[in-house]
């Protein structure tokens, strides 16, 4: 993308033709590609907004890539000296970042063009030019929607911490003592301060925003439009920043689970009741502040709570998944009645749906509501389904439709999520409890006419 160009419609973009439309018609779409714009001087939370609403939306398959600028700009120069380097004043470096920037916006653009959903830009972008430049070249020359995402924060211990936990580990100051780092990031802060002009509601009134103050303690949301901004206006409304801990645990080893059988409502087997009494110990000892228990209204995680001594909420929406006409089978009597499904389900068991039952993308969407309520809370322990927990985990874990449905959630163990800057911290806590082992892996043989033996090589022993 040519800087002397940039922002500017030719005619042979005008006239680019995509199904059957010129581009420029595009912005009229439902379905038109997504461009968030983040706003915000350093350590207002930027990155860890981008981060995580690109987690959200691909893990409710809205196919999202964030372009943080900032590590255009590390590829671009040398080893980062000081400060001074984002000094309004310097020309030479001023001249880089420009660059930075539209080299981010270019492959962003590419991107979209080639079947991406949303793009997070990921940058300061603290002046009305800047933002006008992106907006030209996103909706004007592009197409696309354009979504403008400033988080303003004025609250001392909340930058203070975004700096400490965040930037002064970052690559500018790997040969930096701490201290040092702090001092030098200030004084970048600063030189942020001199220019920057909040979005303005009159000056940029044509601009579809939001402004998030003091990491959700007040939210502006001014002419957001369609399906997508209104699902990042929902979720962002959610989030918050304090320190919190998910502890997510099956039930209690089941009847079925001894027996290879599938969903149902079983109780729990007495080594499954063992194991709600060592929970609850557990729990105990933990002496975790303010924890509330959310279990689904079958019997087994229910029994397996009995005994935490915590507000409990029993949740629809927590259930197994539904396998319709294969409810309270096992795997060889669905492979021995239904081959051609057993099949199916190994060649695609994201998107494949029982008769008369659930798909793992289902299930998803019947979570949604427990990932927000589980943002907006702070300790709380879920307890729960093998394929229920996998898809709160793929949310947590950023793990993609492929890797979801085969992610290990073994019984008898407590996973110990701790959300972390830009991510989540995963620990296993086994439980000294024995039980059987009910994940199954992917058979290298998923085709239709596969023998017996190959369809059912990776079931797991049972009674």
């Amino acid at each position: 993308m040519d800087s002397a160009n940039v922002g500017k419609t030719d005619s042979t973009e005008v006239s680019k033709v995509v199904v059957g439309q010129r581009v420029g018609e595009r912005y009229n779409y439902v379905n038109s590609p997504h461009v968030i714009v983040t706003v915000g001087l350093p350590a207002r939370g930027k990155t860890y907004i981008a981060k995580k609403l690109t987690r959200y939306l691909n893990w409710i398959g809205i196919k999202t890539q964030v372009f943080n600028v900032g590590e255009y700009r590390r590829q671009a120069t040398q080893a980062y000296r000081n400060h001074d380097f984002f000094r309004p004043e310097n020309m030479e470096a001023m001249a880089i970042r420009s660059k930075c920037a539209l080299d981010a916006l270019e492959d962003m653009c590419k991107w979209l063009e080639n079947g991406g959903e949303v793009a997070v830009f990921d940058a300061t972008n603290t002046t009305h030019e800047r933002r006008k430049l992106i907006h030209d070249i996103v909706v004007g020359k592009f197409g696309f929607k354009c979504f403008f995402v400033e988080s303003v924060c004025d609250d001392p211990n909340i930058i203070e911490s975004n700096i400490m936990e965040v930037k002064v580990n970052s690559p500018d100051y790997k040969d930096m003592n701490k201290d040092e780092a702090l001092r030098d990031f200030l004084l970048r802060i600063e030189h942020y301060e001199s220019k920057y002009e909040a979005l303005d509601e009159e000056r940029e009134d044509n601009y579809s925003f939001i402004k998030i103050f003091n990491a959700g303690e007040k939210v502006l949301v001014h002419k957001h439009e369609g399906h997508i901004q209104s699902r990042v206006v929902y979720y962002l409304m959610n989030i918050h920043v304090m320190p919190r801990t998910i502890y997510l645990t099956r039930h209690g080893e089941s009847e079925h689970n001894l027996k290879g059988r599938i969903g149902g409502d079983s109780d729990l087997s007495e080594r499954g009741q063992r194991y709600a009494q060592k929970l609850a110990s557990f729990i105990k000892d933990q002496n975790i502040t303010g924890l509330r228990v959310w279990t689904s209204l079958l019997k087994r995680t229910i029994q397996t709570a009995k005994g935490i001594d915590a507000p409990q909420e029993r949740w629809k929406a927590l259930n197994e998944i539904d396998a319709g006409i294969c409810e309270d089978m096992t795997y060889e009597e669905i492979q021995e009645k239904y081959p051609g499904d057993f099949a199916a389900r190994d060649e695609c068991k994201f998107s494949y749906r029982y008769p008369r039952g659930e798909s793992y993308e289902d299930l998803v969407a019947r979570l949604e509501p427990v990932i927000m309520e589980l943002e907006r809370q702070q300790n709380v322990m879920v307890v729960s389904h093998q394929a229920v927990l996998r898809c709160l985990l793929a949310y947590f874990m950023d793990k993609n439709s492929d890797e979801l449905p085969y992610l290990r959630v073994p019984l008898h163990t407590v996973i110990k999520l701790t959300p972390a800057a830009y991510g989540c911290k995963m620990e296993f806590l086994p439980i000294d409890s024995e039980a059987v082992d009910t994940h199954r892996d992917k058979p290298d043989n998923v085709n239709k006419d596969r023998s017996s033996e190959e369809a059912l090589i990776t079931v797991p022993l049972h009674f």
